[in-house]
């Protein structure tokens, strides 16, 4: 329970310094960022880190590429499902006009 509590408090205090995602689109059919940036460490995160910090031991970076790398990705899937979130809700609105 308190390894939870410290996982949680060390990614509310890293949230503004970790978090690097470009603005949401603004509409339907924007071209995505060429760099999506990066989601905010969350509490999972900090706990797989710190478990792969105190395991056997990797390769020199690995573990700090993996992280970026699954961040970058989380980034860039949620920039994404906003877009296709607006293009939904933009042809319900035309539906309704329509009909």
């Amino acid at each position: 329970m308190a390894a939870l509590a410290i996982c949680a408090v060390t990614a509310a205090q890293l949230k503004d310094r970790t978090d690097t995602q470009a603005p949401p689109p603004a509409r339907p059919g924007q071209p995505p960022p060429k760099d999506p940036g990066m989601i905010p460490l969350t509490m999972p995160e900090v706990r797989r880190l710190i478990a792969a910090a105190t395991a056997r031991p990797s390769p020199p970076g690995h573990l700090e590429h993996w992280s970026g790398w699954t961040r970058i990705h989380q980034a860039r899937a949620r920039w994404f499902h906003q877009r296709t979130r607006l293009e939904r809700d933009q042809e319900i609105t035309l539906n309704a006009l329509v009909t």
